[in-house]
């Protein structure tokens, strides 16, 4: 039996170059499920990703997907993409098993927790807003690190460079005083040895699926950890956005970060979808 994609509409191109098209996913000629593919806007025309892949329920357990997203990984090189991007919801046991059977890494997965009550903080921590005057030395910082996870996770310079000054520009479009922003510092015994990135999303479409809050960074003084400290930013963030009306938080944890992923566990977080991806050699 041969398995081939039929295009079933036109190719959508835009003007940055990005590229996208449905298909019709024929055994033999015969139609047996639909895939879309799309350039990745957030990563660049050089990464390709699986939009979506559905196979007909009749036809499925029979490898369809598996031929179905190789012949995707063919078009996708013929595009000119380097890699291949997939995000998997956590409930998707068959599609999460395929991807590793094809191989694909995780790159990361988004968590959530529902919130009730405001956890109490440790003893002799205290939280405050970030002053105007620290936040440029903490973007800078922020961006160091951030580029060079990605890097870590198959991204090129070039596209760890874009995709991070796009979401800065995106999320903190006014710095510390951005609407819905919460910039966050953590005292201990009255030194400074922690940082906390605190967005709000009521009433975002994302915030039914990532979280009325989302936490996109915590960071500990890498001489203060080891301590406890990054338990007691993430309490700090519960009641920062129980406090502003969120009941429930999300984050996002980078494949391989086995200790964030503990301490997150450990506080009651839940996967709720997985990013993977693979090179296209």
């Amino acid at each position: 039996m041969t398995t081939t994609l039929r295009p079933t509409v036109p190719e959508q191109r835009t003007d940055g170059g990005g590229r996208a098209r449905s298909y019709e996913v024929c055994v033999n000629s015969r139609p047996v499920g639909s895939v879309r593919l799309a350039t990745d806007a957030r990563l660049g025309r050089a990464a390709g990703c699986i939009e979506r892949l559905h196979i007909d329920e009749a036809e499925r357990h029979r490898g369809r997907g598996t031929v179905a997203a190789l012949a995707a990984e063919e078009v996708l090189r013929g595009w000119g993409c380097t890699q291949l991007v997939v995000n998997v919801p956590a409930q998707a046991t068959t599609a999460l098993g395929l991807a590793s059977a094809l191989g694909y890494r995780e790159r990361g997965r988004n968590m959530l927790k529902r919130l009730t009550e405001p956890p109490e903080l440790p003893g002799d921590s205290a939280i405050r807003p970030m002053a105007a005057a620290e936040y440029p030395a903490w973007r800078a910082k922020e961006r160091t690190g951030y580029i060079a996870d990605l890097l870590e996770r198959g991204l090129s310079q070039e596209q760890a460079e874009t995709k991070a000054d796009t979401d800065y520009a995106r999320l903190l479009p006014q710095g510390p005083d951005t609407p819905g922003a919460l910039l966050r510092i953590l005292a201990h015994g009255g030194t400074d040895l922690g940082t906390l990135w605190l967005a709000l999303r009521l009433g975002e479409p994302e915030a039914a699926e990532d979280g009325e809050a989302y936490v996109f960074a915590v960071e500990v003084a890498a001489e203060h950890r080891g301590h406890g400290h990054g338990r007691t930013l993430m309490l700090a963030a519960e009641r920062e956005s129980l406090a502003h009306g969120a009941h429930s938080l999300g984050l996002r944890v980078f494949g391989g970060n086995t200790p964030a992923l503990r301490l997150y566990e450990s506080l009651g977080y839940e996967p709720t979808q997985y990013e993977f991806y693979k090179p296209l050699l």
